[in-house]
């Protein structure tokens, strides 16, 4: 430390405890996320979801409460209105490559077909997925903010995942607008 002034040892110093010098931090971009609050037809909570955006699609996590046990589907409609009693003005699916219904259809899927929830006896649920071929970003055809937004809806009954336009899924149960 010869040759070294008292000042420099003491800027040295502050360099190596402050970390200056060193090369900084890579700084990640904040995920891009979504969520629905899912209602019944009397306006009561029954779920929430939440949405984020990773390669090849968006996670879709689905907690629900209050409903009936069984098999239910659940989808990704092309409104983002959900007026009771019925729902029906979350529209139809989210099918903005209009391709055939059904996850096991040979003719595609609706990008908002998604796997049926499991709501076991004391009314709760949960799903857990990637939804391929949609993301959260832009307002795009295949973005779930596009012009009129979208909605998740369950249904009644399962979807049977072939039959075109909405796999016997029955009556719509609960719905929620997907929000940033």
């Amino acid at each position: 430390m010869k040759g070294l002034s008292r000042v420099s040892l003491l800027l040295l110093m502050v360099c190596m405890a402050t970390g200056a010098g060193r090369a900084a931090e890579p700084v990640l971009p904040e995920p891009v996320r979504a969520k629905a609050e899912l209602k019944n037809a009397q306006g009561e909570a029954v779920g929430k979801a939440t949405l984020e955006e990773m390669p090849g699609g968006i996670r879709l996590h689905v907690e629900v409460s209050k409903l009936p046990p069984g098999m239910h589907a659940c989808h990704i409609h092309s409104a983002s209105a959900c007026e009771p009693p019925d729902f029906k003005s979350a529209g139809p699916h989210f099918n903005p490559r209009g391709k055939k219904h059904g996850i096991q259809s040979p003719e595609g899927a609706h990008a908002g077909d998604l796997p049926n929830l499991y709501v076991g006896p004391p009314g709760t649920g949960l799903l857990d997925c990637l939804v391929g071929n949609v993301t959260l970003v832009g307002s795009g055809a295949t973005s779930l903010f596009h012009e009129g937004g979208t909605s998740l809806v369950i249904h009644a009954s399962p979807d049977d995942n072939v039959t075109d336009p909405a796999g016997n899924a029955g009556d719509r149960i609960a719905c929620g607008a997907i929000t940033r």
